[in-house]
């Protein structure tokens, strides 16, 4: 970056002020909040995030410098639950994602429930797409989740959301859109599962056993020596 656009040192120094004032917002909100979910300390967590990025950037931009912690980005996370405190209804939102990795397998599974099911007109194990359907009209998706290698998929991704309302739904009223407008502040809790996460904690574990190598490399010094 050109000296004409860097911040000037008092720009990045009252950053750094930013970042002390809304840490002591942020703490002053978490020791007066009212519950689990107090959006003040929902709001007081957003500004220190925004005011942390602003000094890393400015910090960066000026000194090449970057800061030793990392908060969080918001903009995945959920908002601060504003849903019925004792629902009358739940409905459960479920994303499991797959790929087929052995369609032969697929296939042959498919073909076994056509032949127990013993339907001469039913032909539609023969493609991917059929024995599909085949599949998961066959068997539950919790038991196509535990059982995913018989069939010739490997699991990807999966998110499990749980929603509250006052009310249930009529009978057929979502289901032309049944995921259209899921309001993020219905969301009791969510689930998330990814292989992301393993990742990350196999670099922990890599950086663990580096230590760990290091540690035993190390010989005591002398203390005569």
């Amino acid at each position: 970056m050109s000296d004409a656009v860097q911040p000037t040192a008092a720009e990045v120094r009252a950053a750094a002020e930013a970042v002390k004032t809304a840490l002591d917002r942020h703490l002053d909100a978490v020791e007066r909040r009212s519950g689990e979910d107090d959006p003040a300390v929902y709001e007081a967590f957003n500004q220190l995030a925004a005011a942390a990025e602003v000094y890393d950037e400015l910090l960066y931009d000026r000194y090449d410098e970057v800061t030793p912690f990392e908060i969080p980005g918001t903009e995945d996370a959920l908002p601060p639950y504003t849903g019925p405190e004792e629902p009358n209804a739940l409905s459960v939102l479920i994303r499991r994602d797959y790929s087929v990795v052995e369609p032969q397998r697929l296939l042959a599974q498919a073909q076994r429930v056509e032949a127990a099911d013993d339907d001469e007109s039913a032909e539609v194990a023969g493609t991917v797409h059929g024995a599909l359907g085949v599949l998961f009209g066959e068997f539950e998706p919790d038991e196509i989740a535990s059982r995913h290698k018989e069939f010739g998929l490997e699991e990807g991704d999966s998110t499990l959301w749980v929603t509250a309302a006052d009310e249930s739904a009529d009978p057929g009223e979502w289901l032309e859109m049944p995921f259209e407008g899921v309001d993020p502040q219905q969301v009791v809790c969510r689930f998330d599962v990814s292989a992301v996460f393993d990742d990350e904690d196999d670099d922990l574990d890599d950086r663990d056993d580096l230590d760990a190598g290091l540690d035993e490399d190390l010989e005591p010094l002398d203390a005569e020596r």
